[in-house]
């Protein structure tokens, strides 16, 4: 039995890509391996229906500093507390570990999402760039092994940090088990009701920013024929770029198709399952959990050619050039006129899906904990 601790700051306070990779990877880890201690060290908790299943299991201790000790707590204080737990080996979940760590005897392990800052630095302020690049680096230089979450992202942790490819295991991520279950055609039609949504639209889930491409989909049904414009729902928040996305839909006259949601994250499956297609034309990604949750949902996807996005989506997507309009309008056309097409790519995205099953998965991870703790 070890005792195995993790830095759970985004898996308590974050609803996107970090938290749900981190919350599926624990949770899978519980289900698979009981029989470890899991122990989620977080500066701060929200209680939300994603969360309160780690909150409320005994399979989990969680642990936080003081109010006094929260500042600059996971970069120095939690190795104390390792200490104190006598944890065994440390997961950093999210591309950093802390500084205090490397001379600790405490033996690590850092997940590496994805390196977008460095390929867009326009994107980001330049104390961000510095910050982020500095625990990166530190994280790849001092951990024991690196988990990539994607050999685009392996090739991206050589190329910019020099570390050496012994040093890195790809190791896929799942997605949330609702995905993999069938809702009934009464449960999608609640969420419809729920949200005010049409019956048949497309759909995009993602963070509303420059990097997602949104405005490639909006001038993609620009280019589509009249009568194949179907509603998009699109789930994400971003102000700034949520305003371009709307400021380009009215010059279109395409604004009455657009609707922005937020739903709850029960109601994703039902949205995923009852979509025409999924689309993620992204720029970059480190994986692409959305995409993955379409595949297990049975609905044929439309993404990038580039970046990670093949290896989320599998060789029978729909992957398109981001930076082309027309070629993410003749996908759309593709799969919305030609049934055998879009039957074949549902069924082939399905079976390619399988290999990021959580129990294959989870084994994997646990293969490189034995390997560092051996």
């Amino acid at each position: 039995m070890y005792r195995i601790g993790y830095d759970a700051k985004r898996l308590f306070n974050n609803f996107t890509g970090l938290g749900n990779y981190s919350r599926t990877l624990l949770r899978n880890l519980a289900t698979y391996y009981p029989d470890e201690e899991y122990f989620l060290f977080t500066p701060s908790v929200q209680r939300t229906d994603q969360t309160k299943y780690f909150l409320d299991s005994p399979m989990y201790s969680v642990q936080q500093p003081t109010q006094l000790r929260r500042l600059l707590w996971r970069s120095w204080g939690m190795t104390h507390d390792l200490r104190r737990h006598k944890i065994d080996l440390f997961h950093g979940l999210s591309h950093e570990i802390p500084f205090s760590l490397a001379n600790s005897g405490i033996p690590s392990i850092v997940t590496i999402h994805d390196l977008i800052f460095q390929h867009y630095p326009e994107q980001y302020r330049w104390t961000d760039r510095l910050i982020y690049d500095r625990k990166f680096r530190y994280a790849c230089d001092h951990a024991d092994h690196i988990v990539a979450i994607s050999e685009s992202t392996k090739q991206d942790i050589m190329h910019f940090y020099g570390t050496p490819e012994h040093k890195i295991t790809v190791v896929y991520q799942s997605c949330h088990e609702g995905f993999m279950t069938q809702t009934t055609p009464k449960a999608q039609a609640r969420v419809l009701e729920k949200y005010q949504l049409p019956d048949t639209y497309l759909l995009y889930v993602g963070s509303l920013i420059t990097r997602k491409n949104l405005l490639g989909i909006i001038e993609a049904l620009h280019r589509l024929p009249a009568d194949l414009r179907l509603p998009l729902v699109i789930v994400g928040n971003g102000d700034t770029y949520k305003k371009q996305v709307v400021d380009l839909a009215t010059r279109y006259q395409l604004l009455h198709l657009l609707h922005f949601i937020r739903p709850a994250f029960a109601d994703l499956p039902a949205l995923y399952q009852h979509a025409q297609i999924f689309l993620l034309p992204a720029f970059y990604e480190g994986f692409g959990i959305p995409v993955l949750e379409a595949l297990f949902s049975e609905t044929p996807v439309i993404t990038s050619n580039i970046s990670s996005l093949p290896e989320a989506a599998g060789p029978d997507a729909a992957l398109v050039d981001p930076h082309s309009p027309d070629a993410i309008a003749d996908a759309i056309a593709t799969l919305l006129t030609d049934t055998e097409r879009r039957a074949a790519q549902v069924a082939a995205g399905y079976a390619y899906a399988q290999r990021f099953n959580g129990e294959s998965l989870t084994d994997q991870m646990m293969d490189v904990y034995q390997q560092v703790l051996e």
